[in-house]
């Protein structure tokens, strides 16, 4: 069983926006950004869903977005976080495929 809290924060009346051959958002530019949680029933499935979404921390990060994966007993946080929203729901949307792909092989994993 999968508990899914996500919250968003932000300020509804500034977006940061640029050129698009503009340089890499920094953390201090991403004005919003989300934290999505995600509880299993153990550490060790916690422990491989998070294996498996670490590689990809840093490659789907883009100018606009990026986020961090983190794990505390049996609870994976992913924290996405953006320049706009536009690249907030792209992150969030990607991160939560990842993490059901994850999921998934980690009942794999887990039976074997």
């Amino acid at each position: 069983m999968t508990d899914r809290d996500a919250s968003t924060t932000g300020p509804a009346d500034h977006a940061t926006t640029g050129p698009a051959d503009a340089a890499p958002a920094t953390d201090a530019d991403r004005d919003h950004g989300t934290l999505l949680s995600f509880e299993y029933p153990d550490e060790r499935r916690a422990r491989i869903v998070a294996d498996a979404l670490a590689p990809e921390v840093g490659e789907l990060d883009e100018s606009r977005s990026s986020a961090t994966v983190s794990r505390d007993g049996s609870v994976v946080r992913v924290r996405v976080t953006a320049t706009d929203l536009v690249a907030l729901r792209a992150g969030i949307t990607s991160w939560s495929r990842l993490v059901a792909v994850a999921e998934r092989v980690s009942r794999g994993r887990s039976s074997a």
